[in-house]
């Protein structure tokens, strides 16, 4: 979260969505009734290190701020205190004022999303509204929630018969391995994958049948292709170019499988047929397809309503690209930064992603699209939530030119003339010049993405000419002639 987004929230009093609370050297007594008030309802802000009115003067202590974020997540993965756990991923946001900038205050913001399961703190039940907690006391308070909950999600539905059989090899550990290079010591990777499953809220059980099993959100993350059709056999995302012949389509991919191979396919798609310009934000550079992309395909799998059979499509245009995704609204119309209120469809898919490094906290796609989308497309997007939730990214006349997209130019060289075996061949060359060389590092280098450089290793491991091998510090390449 960025100073300026801070703000924005900071400048709202407490809400039904935000919450203020001091906390200089240890986190407040009641944090998690608030977390498990959030996650029962609409989700929230929550801002340590400020007043009740949203002012902020001596904000966290220093050195104390990263044990206390420490503590967040830990509780929050802790099933004895947070049941059922939901891991949350704590903000250092440094404030900086203009008059003395070396006199740095510091405030931790947690992102809360609506959870899709009923939580409960120390064995209590808490809700919000707009006066704050309350604790929910009542046999009938407490049915409430969970007859709420089960009907909002669908993500939860059991399929009592899905096992880890039906899942695609090594789906698992690919998974643990983005993980892992999101964060290292991540709490997740000291667990066995059933524990996994169960922390992550995809293998649950029925406080109201009883029943107990994998969850529609387990098997839409890992499941085989063909267990996948097998549950719901309308599921596809169908991927079409139509910048040439118009009528039918100049390329088509369509995409059947788990959401976690799926996002590597559907970035390489886009990755064929736009360019990433050169961007600096800052002194970092910053891949403006990716950032735009990244956010349309995060939409297209994490917030789908997987029981509504209408097709999932990616239309690539000349003027324009269209993005239509099976929807529950919650209003209609057109969505912009400023009345825009983030409501995860698949809370537990959504967080699993966030886990991953796949997608960011909820809201944060809206604004990212209209922040850079303008910048690489040279136009605004247009979003509009229905029953079908549109986003249309339109291309402006001279970012076309620009961007080399014409009616007979889908690309440039530096992307689409280079195949999928070459590629593997140059992601092999950067491996044997540096064995230790990162994923990014090689992403960084020949301008594809850390999922596609993942694509490559892997072809390569299975085609027997490179291993990974473990180092006293950390792994390395081993090539194999």
């Amino acid at each position: 979260m960025t100073q300026e987004e801070l703000k924005q929230i900071t400048s709202q009093s407490e809400r039904r969505t935000i919450e203020y609370k001091e906390a200089w050297s240890e986190l407040p007594g009641n944090l998690f009734e608030t977390v498990c008030a959030f996650l029962n309802r609409d989700g929230g802000v929550i801002v340590l290190g400020a007043l009740n009115d949203g002012s902020i003067t001596d904000g966290v202590n220093p050195r104390a701020i990263e044990q206390m974020c420490k503590n967040i997540a830990n509780i929050s993965n802790n099933n004895e205190q947070l049941k059922p756990s939901f891991l949350l991923q704590p903000e250092i946001v440094d404030i900086i004022e203009p008059l003395s900038p070396n006199d740095k205050t510091q405030v931790i913001v947690i992102q809360v999303p609506a959870s899709s399961q009923a939580h409960r703190f120390k064995n209590k039940f808490f809700d919000r509204s707009v006066d704050g907690d309350f604790e929910l006391r009542t046999d009938a308070e407490i049915s409430a929630l969970y007859l709420r909950k089960c009907t909002q999600y669908t993500e939860n539905t059991i399929y009592p018969y899905l096992c880890t059989k039906h899942f695609k090899d090594g789906i698992v550990n690919k998974a643990r391995n983005l993980i892992h290079s999101m964060r290292e010591n991540h709490p997740w990777l000291e667990l066995s994958d059933m524990e996994l499953f169960r922390q992550a809220n995809l293998y649950r059980t029925d406080v109201r049948t009883g029943e107990e099993g994998f969850t529609l959100a387990a098997l839409m993350l890992f499941g085989k292709e063909e267990i996948i059709q097998s549950a719901l056999p309308y599921y596809k995302i169908d991927c079409v170019l139509r910048r040439v012949n118009t009528d039918r389509y100049d390329d088509r991919f369509t995409s059947f499988g788990n959401l976690i191979d799926g996002y590597s396919e559907l970035m390489s798609f886009f990755e064929r047929y736009f360019p990433d310009t050169f961007y600096m934000e800052g002194d970092q550079r910053v891949s403006l397809r990716n950032k735009v992309f990244r956010e349309v395909v995060s939409n297209i799998l994490i917030h789908r309503e997987y029981l509504n059979p209408s097709i999932s499509l990616i239309d690539i245009r000349k003027d324009y690209v269209l993005i239509q995704n099976a929807n529950r609204p919650l209003r209609a119309g057109v969505i912009t930064p400023d009345n825009y209120t983030p409501h995860p469809k698949n809370p537990h898919l959504a967080n699993f992603f966030v886990q991953m490094g796949r997608a960011e906290h909820l809201g944060t796609g809206v604004r990212n699209l209209y922040h850079y989308a303008p910048i690489y497309l040279g136009a605004a997007p247009t979003i509009t939530d229905d029953d079908m939730f549109r986003i249309r990214l339109n291309i402006s006349d001279s970012k076309r030119a620009e961007l080399a997209i014409s009616a007979t130019e889908s690309t440039t060289e530096s992307t689409t003339d280079r195949t999928t075996e070459s590629t593997t061949e140059m992601v092999l060359q950067l491996i044997k010049e540096n064995p230790r060389i990162t994923n990014k590092q090689i992403a960084a280098i020949i301008n594809i993405t850390e999922d596609g450089v993942y694509y490559h290793t892997t072809k390569l491991r299975k085609d027997g000419r490179i291993v990974r091998k473990d180092g006293k510090q950390k792994g390395y390449w081993e090539i194999i002639e």
